[in-house]
């Protein structure tokens, strides 16, 4: 693999950008420069205009698309507006996902099958469209996915989640394998305890006892005690990762946890 000069960061795709860590990235790299097509689900559609009106104000090019990850039909619609709109796809962030808690035994099929058809069919799917279209500007590229730290360490009650985001791993391995030898490099991001609505449960709450991110942490085997963060960590690594002279960074999971894995 070698650095191509061609390569620049102009146009990025970020899904799940409505909120968390999402909004985050997008906010991040528009700051950079970077012109954005941000994705969520119709439920979000607000706060998704809402970002998009604030980046328009910091100049930025900006289209707002509502698609399902999950489907298809609308992940290759989502990739190909993006480049009618913009011109051209350099970096596709594929954030998206969901969550679900429950013990193994009391998981049903379509729970499971939910979870895996946003964390894993979307990303597959988000990874195949923005690959196909990198590959035909012939420019390299950067493809991000999200990864957790319950993607390297199994927990309890979120077997679906964790199944999904090892899953996540194995796929981003495979494709930076497949996409070197178009100077594309493929990584993800693995978060531990983010401030996010997705870790916003706590322990107790109808108590008045815990807060933001306990009961996540609890899931771990960590103390309230243990270390948490805001989004802005994930968007650091993001802006980092999209960069020419990170070339030489491919196949790579990440860890953004403050210590809780360690490899």
């Amino acid at each position: 693999m070698a650095p191509l000069e061609s390569y620049a960061p102009r146009v990025a795709l970020v899904t799940g950008a409505g909120q968390g860590i999402g909004r985050a990235i997008a906010l991040r790299l528009a700051s950079e420069g970077i012109d954005l097509a941000l994705n969520d689900i119709p439920r979000n559609a607000e706060v998704l205009d809402e970002l998009a009106k604030e980046l328009r104000e910091k100049g930025r090019r900006v289209v707002p698309l509502i698609a399902d990850v999950s489907v298809e039909e609308d992940v290759k619609a989502m990739v190909e507006k993006t480049v009618e709109e913009l011109g051209e796809l350099n970096v596709m962030i594929a954030n998206a996902g969901i969550a679900h808690v429950a013990p193994v035994v009391e998981t049903t099929v379509e729970a499971w099958e939910r979870v895996f058809a946003v964390n894993v069919r979307g990303t597959m799917l988000c990874y195949k469209y923005a690959a196909a279209q990198m590959i035909k500007q012939g420019h390299g590229g950067r493809i991000i996915g999200a990864s957790s730290v319950m993607g390297k360490k199994g927990c309890p009650m979120v077997s679906a989640y964790c199944s999904s985001k090892f899953a996540v791993r194995g796929l981003t391995q495979s494709l930076a394998c497949e996409l070197a030898q178009h100077n594309i490099t493929v990584n993800a991001y693995a978060p531990g305890v983010i401030l996010t609505a997705m870790t916003n449960n706590p322990r107790d709450l109808d108590k008045g006892e815990g807060k933001h991110g306990d009961s996540t942490k609890s899931l771990l085997g960590l103390p309230p005690s243990a270390p948490d963060a805001e989004p802005e960590v994930i968007a650091s690594i993001v802006s980092y990762l999209v960069k020419p002279e990170t070339y030489f960074i491919t196949g790579q999971a990440i860890s953004v946890d403050g210590g809780v894995y360690m490899s």
